[in-house]
């Protein structure tokens, strides 16, 4: 047998150098997972440091239902092709299961002066639209500062089965100080627990899904970033099932939601009645292919017995539905991508964004909105991404009451060097609002526009979701003067506010 030199055989030598390098990773892996557990420890012991009367005094390791790594085993550098193979298996297998714990947030925040130094009112929904939902571009519009943070714990069980629980914080205020306790909306947005890969749904149309009860936003949410405004959302107290298996290309997810509409008047003859009321949402939500068929009933038991304005009455059940498609091009047009969606609701439903939230509706009262957007590169170095939103509605909380408006957005991005662009904004909306008299408010016919430019700097350029980003901006808002007519308490009803108005400012946006 051939020998290399110092007697050892090269495919030996080479087996030997393998085994030694995979004892090194093996080491290196438990060492990590262990500074993890040692981590989790420490911000567990400073947690009951800072409140004793919430948290125990000493902390324990949480349980995640997978055992605890085994020490790194000392090797000589010599191990049998099968015993390395049996390794490398296992070192992958731990390397698949998911982390423990999980951190992701949503935030923003920045400072919008007008020319005059002082705070000018702003956000998406600050014209006589946006009391309806017309939202306008956001970039150089926003002078709040929001929060969403969500804390995940994973767990795998030794059958296989798994476990996400999700506990959700957000908050929002527009005032510059550093302490906003007294300003402060600080909310639980999300509290629910998902299973899912459960053994006993094995071989049957639920295997992939996902099982889920609490409070939440439900996952299949989706909005039109640039004007900050949900096509469709979903959100309450409840329970459902995601993933349902209905056929080679057909999911489906169920779900029944509650929410309460608080403190509104009763007619008189019906004072035993309760000062709120349950709104109940039934939903299947189907996926075939790239379309989605939303269809939703709505119950809200006694809401007729609500006061409202004229002859109307409020509605105590309704209907929501909504037909989507999602390209994988920029409306065949070129590479990219777009969304469309088509959305109808009568009665309760007719509050056709947030499905469930509003119990003022009349029964009669019915809404359609139109929601389009795509994304794409014009040239190498320049990214548009259009949308168009509008919506029309009638009956919606006085009787023969009507509302229409529409907002086209479009953002545009040249990406100068690595870790800068500059991004530009043009918004339009245009609005004929008849209220009826309904909170005073008047009716008003007229366009709004907006034009901004943001020089950015975030960590690497290339696409309109990568995150964060730092921004200086400009913007010039101008608007028909008979808007200023609609409301005396919204921001077109302040003094001094009539249009043409310069703004400037800086702003973070992330996500992770």
């Amino acid at each position: 047998m051939a020998l290399a030199l110092g007697g050892v055989a090269p495919a030996q030598a080479d087996e030997a150098e393998l085994a030694a390098r995979l004892a090194a990773l093996e080491a290196r892996v438990t060492a990590a997972e262990e500074r993890a557990q040692q981590a989790e420890a420490q911000v567990a012991r400073l947690t009951a440091e800072r409140t004793p009367e919430t948290t125990p005094s000493s902390a324990t390791p949480r349980q995640t239902g997978r055992e605890a790594p085994a020490q790194a085993t000392a090797h000589t550098g010599k191990g049998s092709s099968a015993e390395i193979e049996a390794r490398l298996a296992a070192l992958e297998e731990r390397s698949a299961r998911p982390d423990d714990f999980e951190f992701s947030v949503y935030a923003r925040s920045g400072l919008l002066l007008g020319d005059q130094g002082k705070s000018l009112p702003g956000g998406p929904y600050v014209t006589p639209a946006g009391s309806v939902g017309g939202a306008v571009g956001r970039l150089g519009n926003e002078p709040d500062t929001y929060v969403h943070a969500r804390f995940n714990h994973l767990t795998t069980y030794d059958n296989g089965a798994k476990q996400r629980f999700q506990f959700a914080l957000a908050d929002s205020v527009t005032t510059s100080n550093d302490w906003t306790a007294a300003e402060s909306s600080l909310n639980v947005r999300q509290v629910f627990v998902e299973l899912s890969e459960l053994p006993s749904f094995r071989g049957t149309a639920f295997e992939n899904a996902t099982l889920w009860a609490g409070k939440r936003l439900d996952r299949n949410n989706f909005d039109v970033h640039w004007i900050d405004s949900d096509v469709v959302k979903l959100a309450g107290v409840g329970g459902g099932v995601y993933d349902v298996a209905l056929g080679d290309d057909w999911r489906g997810n169920f779900s029944l939601y509650g929410r309460s509409f608080d403190n509104f008047s009763v007619n008189p003859e019906n004072t035993q009645l309760s000062a709120d009321t349950d709104s109940l949402i039934l939903t299947a939500n189907n996926y075939i292919g790239p379309w989605q068929v939303m269809l939703s009933a709505l119950s809200a038991n006694d809401n007729d017995q609500r006061v409202v304005p004229g002859n109307g009455r409020a509605a105590d059940s309704g209907v929501h539905g909504m037909l989507a498609y999602r390209g994988d091009s920029f409306f065949g047009l070129g590479e990219g991508t777009f969304m469309a969606a088509l959305l109808h609701g009568e009665g309760l439903g007719a509050e056709v964004k947030q499905i469930g939230a509003n119990g003022e509706l009349l029964d009669d009262a019915s809404a359609t909105r139109l929601a389009v957007y795509g994304t794409t590169y014009l040239a190498p170095y320049w990214r548009i991404a259009p949308s168009l939103l509008t919506e029309v509605s009638h009956d919606r909380f006085v009787r023969g009451d009507d509302y229409f408006w529409a907002t086209l957005n479009a953002r545009l991005a040249n990406e100068i060097t690595e870790n800068f662009e500059m991004q530009y904004e043009a918004s339009f909306q245009t609005m004929d609002l008849d209220p009826q008299g309904y909170k005073g408010r008047r009716q008003v016919q007229g366009d709004f526009g907006k034009l901004t430019i943001a020089p950015t700097f975030k960590p690497a350029v290339g696409g309109f979701f990568q995150r964060p980003e730092l921004r200086l901006f400009a913007s010039y808002t101008a608007w028909d003067h008979e808007l200023n007519d609609f409301a005396s308490d919204d921001a077109f009803g302040e003094q001094g506010y009539s249009g043409g108005q310069w703004s400037f400012g800086v702003q973070a946006e992330t996500w992770f």
